[in-house]
């Protein structure tokens, strides 16, 4: 049964910043409208350490809650349709995902469109990792992870480093992906109605500022047409009722057909990104199986590789 407060945050979506965009939107201004929705949610506990950083060209965040096993890793992708979002609408969400997992967490503010097109997300996020391996970090203890285009994301920047034959993490995290920017899946329409947040305008016209001309079926851009072959375990939650949830479930298909050890979980009533929500019984939950994941797809003892 979904949760009174579930149905509070399903009305409350249809008046997010998502939903008021058309074609002559600025993203700037969107910017502005999801930094200020996202504020009432975005508070963190007193004793989680918040440490601004640079991985060679790319910005982040390490998000250290007390006692974590520092060894563990989430690099985290946030999401924004690859045109908004940022540490400050995701701290919280990651902080959340740390404590459930005994990590600490490297938040990415990866470059946006429309100025930065695409590939810009994926070599920030590729950037990111390879900052983290040259730390000394052991790709066993890494574990990459994102919601909605950042959940893509996390699973494009897998498979480019599997086709650079570079260390794969421990495994993938992704909440409500966006893994197919060509917008085909039958969710689009059937939930059109049911979705909240999201609708096939608001989608395309974010797709269209991040391609910028690119196909949308390039597989680095949306992983859904990519190979699958000898990625890392992935876990993935998706909300029943959301427009891309057929993103989440044929991806699954394609990937246990390739080999790939990849569970999608359906929950039931809800809406885009859930676990964005702190309050919510089913974020809760949620989170807590994916830091239940997370710890058990990395090592228990840290391996410190060299300093590259």
């Amino acid at each position: 049964m979904v949760s009174w407060q579930s149905h509070f945050v399903d009305r409350m979506q249809r008046f997010s910043a998502l939903k008021k965009i058309d074609a002559k939107t600025l993203m700037p201004e969107v910017q502005v409208r999801y930094e200020k929705f996202s504020k009432r949610f975005s508070k963190i506990k007193s004793n989680i350490n918040v440490t601004k950083i640079e991985t060679g060209r790319t910005k982040a965040e390490w998000i250290e809650p007390p006692s974590v096993q520092q060894h563990r890793v989430i690099l985290y992708l946030h999401g924004g349709g690859y045109c908004i979002g940022s540490p400050n609408t995701h701290r919280s969400l990651l902080a959340r995902l740390c404590e459930a997992s005994s990590a600490r967490g490297l938040l990415v503010d990866y470059r946006l469109a429309p100025t930065y097109k695409f590939p810009a997300a994926v070599e920030d996020a590729l950037d990111s990792y390879q900052w983290l391996l040259g730390q000394g970090i052991d790709p066993k203890s890494i574990v990459i992870a994102g919601d909605s285009a950042g959940g893509g994301l996390a699973i494009s920047t897998c498979m480019a480093l599997r086709d650079a034959s570079a260390p794969l993490p421990a495994a993938i995290v992704a909440m409500s992906p966006w893994t197919d920017l060509a917008l085909t899946g039958w969710s689009m329409l059937t939930l059109a109605n049911h979705d909240p947040m999201l609708d096939m305008k608001s989608l395309s016209i974010m797709s269209r500022h991040y391609l910028q001309g690119k196909k949308p079926t390039e597989p680095l851009a949306s992983p859904l047409y990519g190979d699958f072959k000898g990625m890392p375990p992935m876990l993935i939650h998706v909300g029943s009722n959301e427009v891309l949830r057929d993103d989440s479930t044929r991806l699954s298909q394609k990937a246990e057909a390739a080999g790939v050890d990849i569970s999608v979980e359906v929950w039931g009533g809800m809406t885009h990104v859930f676990q964005f929500y702190p309050n919510l019984p089913e974020a809760k939950g949620s989170i807590a199986r994916l830091g239940s994941f997370i710890k058990t797809r990395t090592v228990a003892v840290p391996q410190r590789r060299a300093a590259q």
